[in-house]
């Protein structure tokens, strides 16, 4: 197979080219048409004649879901993304990497729809928490380490959604409106940090950007494929190819899902027309065969087999989990920590009250495509119960609700309706009602079947079971799904009714679509038999979900409840935070503001208790109104699989909290500097150019509530000097030295960050922008330095006049310290001009 590579050469003349050989020789037009279209959901067509097996994805970037939507079908479940860049540990994002590789490997996945490298814009993005910060730089950095980790299991990473995909309303249709400079120093910079990395896929998202939809836009020719040298494969997002020849002539190479009624045999007509040039096709071959090559699905004879092995069951070796539960300590960053109350001392406790709705639920994963099933989960109570001596009493009460969705059946309370045995019956019906496919459920979440079944035959979904009733009340049925819903309680019609779809969002019609509820006054221990059953249209998805949810107790009987257990506590942890039916895929938040009375739980019970640890359990930012009020505040994010375990090593001083904000947090909705993620007319205007996340603040003069990079750890660090060169040569980058000291009682972690300014610059810059950072460790008392490289391109800016990067002469200001907005330490550098040669 020939290797090509398009470089860009702008210094001599072309050389004399000749045609590129035939990629695929044997192949016929509409046999390379097809394979450039996706063979199924979530794999690429096969052709025995090449030897070639289909690639097989899946969803990200926090677990190798693999290619069915089945709860059954267990992953690993790692820290949000957003956890990840708050490590601001490169090597960790590697060994999470390979992690997800191994996890690939296992699934007999090649390719992982990963990592995110769009950025924070807003906080409202419903997908904030599959993002890394609002920074290039860190995104750039921990997204490379991402990538490398990843790929050094022979697993394709995909860089994704280039570009200009930062938030989630009308994101199918709408067109970003970015200047160029804008776009090439702040959204296009991850992506060619990717590049740079090795990236072997990326994925064009679904917007416009400029008026042309990515899928069809100039900018995967330039810079991606030409200026940076892109050798890897360019896949749309799932749906986004719309249109044959405009795509077609693009350097898109892959359109998935398939069959796509826009490519395959129209992309073969199109070419016969000379409306895609032959060559364009024959370099969309080319990039499949070798991305193929590099994942190891080329080599195969006839015989290969199209389904992989059953994969293995999920790790729960020490070695992972303990991976896992590190992961989740690093990411979580200590905002406050008032009095020292942390760390707590697990010997000096005896009553420790456990408060919160999500404190007895983990919550892991944001919604939509990148959630998994993980085998098992450590909630924050769960940890904290672990991790105290015996005779140390724990106890929770929720003292708020904020979920709006029903809550899927478990087997706990349910036994199959034929065999008697824990779960939930599904069965899959024709359209004359007859049986085609049943299976033993253990919830009654139904996404789609289990391997082998003939989606395309189904008419209708089915799911049943026996229901015991823990407690005597007025319980709330609720069945989540589209067209014809019903649902019975011991035969008896409880609903029938078509529900129509509200939206066209994938994430909408295949995970989340609507729901109805009814109540059915239940004893204690009382069984009946609920069944639910849909329609299935497909285009409207296949989702069934029987739900039950117990009566409700009065606000204020939950309210005093929680207060009173803290009332009498040695040390109080109350967790708050979001659900996946608040920040996901498919829509944004309309508010920062927790959901539910949770800010009122919290000021209830700080003012019972000083003791008062807060664990804020979110994707992105929320308000905290309360945050001078309580002793500690702690930022758990979506902590992965293992993130009550993590959390608990946190907070009995097991482990050093070692994150560090990725992403400005504003005290007031009104203070973000960009906060509206709804387009008008269709169009959404990047108005604040370069001026994104903290600088945006700094440009404002305001000051959020936590700036960028900002996190304690248990150590206390004393900044002390700053070294930098005070000449630089023309388009070099530079290299500084920060001295600085452990005062603390601990060893500790301190990661050292590094901003440029230019106050007297000739062209528009941020105030400072984020140029370099390192770690560096020391123990009580010790002084240590700690080296942090600045490359080139923090000193240059993107020339729209002369298309090139340009290095402006004169003097820049280095500052140095533990966060945007401290910054102890500065130092002067000048760069070259005409006048000192």
């Amino acid at each position: 197979m020939t290797d090509i590579r398009i470089t860009a050469d702008t210094t001599a003349a072309p050389a004399p080219t000749r045609p590129a050989p035939d990629p695929a020789p044997g192949l016929d037009l509409d046999r390379k048409a097809r394979l450039v279209s996706g063979g199924g959901v979530f794999r690429t067509s096969a052709e025995p004649a090449l030897g070639l097996r289909p690639i097989i994805t899946s969803d990200g970037p926090v677990g190798v879901r693999g290619e069915r939507w089945d709860e059954s079908d267990t992953a690993l479940a790692l820290p949000s993304v957003t956890a990840m860049a708050a490590s601001w540990d490169e090597e960790l994002v590697r060994e999470l990497g390979a992690l997800l590789a191994s996890e690939a490997r296992r699934k007999g996945v090649d390719m992982l729809l990963a990592p995110t490298l769009n950025l924070h814009r807003s906080p409202l993005a419903g997908r904030h928490f599959e993002c890394f910060s609002e920074d290039p730089l860190l995104t750039g950095r921990v997204g490379a380490a991402y990538i490398e980790g990843v790929q050094s299991g022979g697993v394709a990473a995909t860089a994704k959604h280039y570009v200009a995909n930062d938030s989630e309303t009308e994101r199918l249709t709408l067109d970003a409106r970015v200047d160029e400079r804008t776009l090439r120093e702040v959204y296009l910079a991850p992506f060619e940090a990717a590049v740079r990395a090795g990236v072997w896929a990326v994925m064009s998202a679904y917007n416009r950007v400029n008026g042309e939809a990515m899928s069809e836009s100039s900018l995967l020719a330039e810079p991606l494929k030409g200026e940076w040298g892109f050798d890897g494969l360019v896949v749309s997002d799932w749906g986004a190819v719309r249109n044959t020849a405009p795509s077609g002539a693009a350097a898109l190479d892959l359109a998935m899902p398939g069959p796509n009624e826009h490519w395959a045999a129209a992309l073969a007509e199109a070419v016969r027309a000379g409306q895609v040039d032959g060559a364009a096709l024959d370099d969309k071959v080319r990039r499949l065969l070798r991305l193929a090559a590099r994942v190891g699905a080329l080599g195969h004879g006839p015989e290969h087999p199209v389904a992989p092995a059953p994969p293995a069951p999920t790790p729960t070796d020490p070695g992972t989990r303990g991976l896992l539960r590190r992961a989740a300590a690093a990411g979580a960053v200590l905002l406050s920590n008032r009095g020292r109350l942390l760390p707590l001392d697990a010997g000096a406790l005896r009553r420790v009250a456990v408060i919160g709705p999500n404190a007895a639920v983990a919550r892991v994963l944001g919604g939509g495509s990148s959630a998994v099933f993980p085998a098992s989960v450590v909630s924050p109570l769960d940890g904290i119960r672990a991790a105290l001596p015996a005779g140390v009493l724990v106890e929770h009460a929720a003292g708020v609700r904020t979920a709006v969705r029903p809550t899927p059946l478990e087997r706990a309370d349910c036994r199959h309706p034929e065999s008697g045995e824990p779960g939930l019956l599904a069965r899959y019906l024709d359209a004359e009602g007859r049986e085609l496919h049943a299976e033993h459920r253990p919830s009654g979440r139904v996404l789609e079947p289990s391997e082998g079944a003939d989606l395309d035959s189904f008419a209708a979904v089915e799911v049943a079971t026996v229901f015991r009733a823990p407690g005597a009340g007025r319980w709330r049925i609720g069945v989540v799904g589209l067209g014809r819903i019903r649902l019975e309680a011991d035969g008896a019609v409880l609903l029938d009714e078509y529900v129509a779809p509200e939206s066209d969002d994938p994430t909408y019609l295949h995970v989340t679509p609507s729901f109805r509820q009814v109540e059915l006054e239940l004893a204690a221990d009382q069984e009946v038999t609920l069944l639910a059953r849909r329609t299935v249209e497909a285009e409207h998805g296949r989702v069934l979900v029987l739900a039950a949810d117990p009566p409700l107790a009065t606000a204020a009987a939950e309210l005093a409840e929680a207060v009173e257990l803290a009332r009498g506590a040695d040390a109080v942890v109350v967790v708050v935070g979001t659900t996946d039916e608040h920040e996901s895929e498919g829509f944004d938040r309309t508010t920062l503001r927790l959901p539910g009375e949770q800010d009122a739980l919290v000021s209830a019970v700080a003012a019972v208790n000083p003791a008062t640890v807060v664990v804020v359990n979110t994707g992105g930012p929320v308000l905290m109104p309360w945050r001078t009020e309580v002793a500690a505040v702690l930022l758990g994010w979506f902590p992965g699989q293992e993130g009550g375990d993590g959390l608990a090593d946190v907070l009995f001083g097991r482990a050093e909290p070692g994150g560090r904000l990725p992403t400005s947090w504003p005290a007031e909705e009104r203070d973000a500097p960009v906060l509206d993620t709804r387009p008008q007319d269709g169009v959404l205007a990047y108005r604040e150019g370069l001026h994104v996340g903290y600088r945006g603040w700094l440009r404002a003069g305001d000051r959020p509530a936590f700036w960028f990079g900002h996190g304690l750890g248990y150590g206390a660090w004393e900044y002390l000097a700053l070294e930098a060169p005070e000449l630089l040569p023309r388009g070099a980058g530079f290299g500084v030295r920060v001295t600085l000291r452990n005062t603390g009682e601990r060893a500790s972690r301190e990661v050292v960050q590094v901003y440029l300014a230019r106050p007297d610059s000739a062209v528009e810059r941020p105030v400072r922008w984020l140029a370099g950072f390192a770690a560096v460790h020391a123990e009580p008392g010790q002084l240590v330095e700690v080296d942090v490289p600045v490359d080139v391109r923090a000193l240059q800016h993107w020339s729209v006049a002369d298309g090139r990067w340009l290095g402006e002469p004169g003097a820049f200001t280095v500052l140095a310290g533990p966060s945007c907005g401290e910054l102890p330490l500065t130092a002067a550098v000048r760069v070259a001009g005409p006048a000192d040669r």
